[in-house]
């Protein structure tokens, strides 16, 4: 008997080879797709595993999974992906609120296929199930629990045309391009966050467009037909990227995306008010590498109409650390800034509240008892290696409302009621560690912790404290 789990054992510990690509006209890793590390992606259509069309390169059987010939000429092949992991997290006084802790006990399982025919045209497909138990849990949204769901499916095609490179996907998929603070896979969920529609991308050596137009999708909880496309909420802009010269800066590895989009949604709701509501998001983001110093910068002005008010917001996300070290894997320090505008959401006048489309909504708090909307918060951080398979990050945040008369906003942006009718500017402070500990090249296991100290604003309105650990382990191959 102990054959078979050796064996299992010994594919989580194999080692993926990198996949050998010819460089992308644009550099993949700003392409908006987020980053392929060790070959993998969290958008498993991003990753290119050509290099097991040689046998020699194969080491086990999920490596021959990567690369499934289906013609003579191993032009026409179908790359098999998965994905298990198993979660749990542990919240004192939920909700801020204080009472019975929660347990949550959480599955997640994803199965993928893609074919690739030929250069120019592929189709892709993903399933997920997610299953969640527990304790104090309430009533699951679909992104928790659900018995069966088409988490992607797409059909796409490319090709150059002189210098350049242009794309044009449709389908259900995940989209990501642009800050992760804005837009993301939300993979904190079990069920990833994804849309309906069309993106189309232009790409030069040094310069980028992409074009998209989506719906989001309603999420329900049992099996195939649920999950639909939601009429209600449409997603749509331009997305652009342009290459730093790295002789600005004297050999910086800088990027310049402006963005322009627009998000309309029927069933728009703040202070309690129910009502038609589109908003434009105009910014800009800078990131990338300046010798020892990283920065992620966004700066987004956000208007348009809720019912019959005008809105009018702002957000700004200022990231920097710095590496105390010639070695890539020394120590960084750093600090991050942010900025969600906030006001307006208990009256008539002009609506300031800022609002994400879809951002990270654990980037704040690993319980989700924040969000950058009526929000100063600023974080010191640390991060560094232990080992070579062990990484760990340390941070402290200070957290302030923008507006007095406006009230806290959760991750999922209803406000904490009562918060918008006591005095006060300070409203949490949140001590943050995480460890990732790299298994094998498949397999890792995740602790998060958190506590989060109500300051003047959450305790006036009665709020309490509250202590936070997750922990998972995933396998993907």
């Amino acid at each position: 008997m102990a054959r078979p789990f050796l064996g299992l054992v010994a594919l989580a510990c194999a080692t993926p080879a990198l996949a050998e690509t010819p460089p992308a006209i644009y550099p993949a890793a700003a392409q908006g797709d987020g980053a392929t590390v060790n070959g993998y992606n969290l958008s498993r259509w991003a990753e290119d595993w050509r290099v097991y069309r040689d046998p020699a390169r194969r080491d086990d059987l999920l490596d021959r999974l990567k690369y499934l010939p289906l013609d003579d000429d191993g032009d026409i092949y179908l790359t098999l992906s998965g994905e298990a992991r198993l979660r749990m997290n542990l919240t004192s006084n939920p909700q801020l609120i204080e009472g019975p802790e929660q347990r949550q006990d959480i599955v997640r399982l994803v199965a993928g296929a893609d074919l690739h025919i030929g250069e120019h045209l592929r189709f892709y497909g993903e399933v997920a199930h997610g299953q969640i138990d527990g304790k104090n849990i309430g009533t699951p949204s679909g992104t928790f629990k659900n018995s069966f769901v088409r988490q992607q499916y797409f059909a796409e095609a490319k090709g150059r045309i002189a210098n350049v490179d242009l794309g044009v996907r449709y389908g259900r998929q995940e989209f990501t391009d642009g800050p992760n603070l804005l837009i993301s896979q939300r993979d904190n969920n079990t069920i990833r966050f994804v849309l309906n529609g069309t993106r189309v991308w232009a790409r030069t050596p040094t310069m980028r467009a992409t074009l998209f137009d989506f719906e989001t999708t309603d999420l329900g909880n049992g099996g195939l037909g649920d999950d639909v496309p939601d009429k209600n909420r449409r997603f749509s802009g331009v997305s652009a990227g342009f290459v730093v010269p790295n002789h600005w800066l004297g050999g910086s590895k800088l990027f310049f995306d402006p963005f322009f989009w627009r998000r309309r949604n029927r069933v728009g709701t703040w202070g309690g008010v129910v009502a038609p509501a589109v908003r434009y998001y105009a910014g800009a983001r800078l990131w990338g590498d300046v010798g020892r110093l990283n920065l992620d910068w966004t700066l987004v002005h956000q208007y348009g109409e809720f019912e019959d008010r005008p809105i009018r917001a702002w957000q700004a996300f200022f990231a920097q650390n710095w590496r105390l070290g010639e070695d890539k894997a020394a120590p960084r320090i750093g600090v991050h800034v942010d900025y969600g505008s906030g006001g307006g959401g208990y009256d008539k006048g002009t609506l300031r509240n800022a609002y994400a489309p879809y951002g990270n909504n654990i980037y704040f708090s690993y319980g989700l008892f924040l969000t950058a909307t009526n929000m100063i918060a600023v974080a010191p951080n640390i991060s560094f290696n232990p080992t070579d398979k062990l990484r760990a990050s340390l941070e402290y945040q200070f957290t302030w409302r923008d507006d007095e008369k406006d009230a806290v906003y959760r991750a999922n942006y209803t406000p904490y009621v009562g918060t918008e009718k006591v005095a006060g500017k300070a409203v949490a402070q949140l001590l943050r560690a995480q460890l990732i500990y790299s298994i094998a090249p498949r397999l890792t296991l995740t602790t998060r912790a958190e506590y989060l100290r109500a300051d003047t604003v959450l305790r006036r309105a009665g709020y309490a404290n509250s202590a936070f650990l997750g922990s998972w382990i995933s396998f993907r191959f």
